[in-house]
């Protein structure tokens, strides 16, 4: 298995057609047995080393590209710069979808990654002060999936309009006169010693070095939840005889237990 690693900047280079152009060619259809597949960097790294070794099995060689901000990899999908992706939720690409145009479905189920309130003040919800100081994840989906959890938790109403993406502004009963800061994913969990909470995606909050057992005062249920991650390719290829033996690489049982060791049970696989 190789791995490439790209940022926004890298890949638009990239596509500019610059010195880097070599650094990631664009899909061969004729060579549907060596793909690219783009990841986040960090933990599901891991993750993907098993399954490039089982998809070797079935004579697949897995490329993987990791990427470090949530907008690239769909960017590099649907320019064909890589074959599939494993990052993201139906209701991220969803917001994509409607913002850029893009036509990718998705393939095939991963794992569910509880969205998790977190505080390094604070023990339980219960103990969150009045005016407490609350960071949420800025980007529509996941800011929209904090402030369902918030709702959930009992500390804010939202109006039943709003769907999957409520803002702030949807904030309709606020009984606690929490003051909501709006930060990218990737920081909100790196300034949790300067809030009450926030709301953090798990693989962030690996990164920013969250206790998830013990700095967790709430978190998502997967009961009935649109928020399970998934491998995601261009509709074009939706049937093509690859992906069904990608999705199988990724449905085994050394890759679930690879999913619960890595993130020690925060992360759970999301097939049967």
């Amino acid at each position: 298995m190789r791995v490439l690693s790209m940022n926004r900047r890298t890949l638009l280079h990239v596509l500019g057609g610059g010195a880097l152009a070599c650094a990631i060619p664009r899909a061969r259809a004729a060579d549907a047995r060596r793909l690219r597949i783009g990841i986040m960097a960090g933990e599901d790294e891991d993750i993907w080393r098993k399954v490039a070794a089982n998809a070797a099995k079935d004579g697949l060689t897995l490329e993987i590209v990791t990427f470090s901000d949530y907008n690239t990899p769909n960017e590099a999908l649907s320019e064909h710069d890589i074959d599939a992706n494993a990052f993201q939720h139906g209701p991220f690409l969803q917001a994509q979808i409607e913002a850029r145009g893009y036509r990718i479905v998705a393939a095939g189920n991963t794992y569910f990654s509880p969205i998790g309130l977190y505080s390094s003040r604070w023990h339980a919800v219960s103990d969150l002060p009045k005016g407490a100081v609350i960071g949420l994840p800025n980007d529509p989906s996941n800011e929209g999936r904090a402030l369902h959890l918030l709702q959930h938790l009992g500390l804010v109403s939202l109006s039943p309009d709003a769907g999957l993406l409520p803002t702030a502004l949807d904030v309709t009963e606020n009984p606690h006169d929490l003051n909501f800061r709006e930060l990218d994913a990737g920081i909100v969990g790196r300034t949790l010693a300067d809030l009450d909470a926030a709301i953090v995606n798990t693989n962030w909050a690996f990164k920013a070095g969250i206790d998830i057992e013990k700095q967790r005062i709430g978190e998502e249920s997967l009961d009935n939840n649109p928020y399970v991650n998934f491998i995601a390719v261009n509709e074009s290829d939706a049937h093509a005889p690859w992906v069904a033996t990608l999705v199988n690489a990724v449905h085994q049982p050394d890759v679930r237990q690879a999913i619960l060791s890595i993130y020690h049970g925060a992360v759970v696989p999301a097939w049967s």
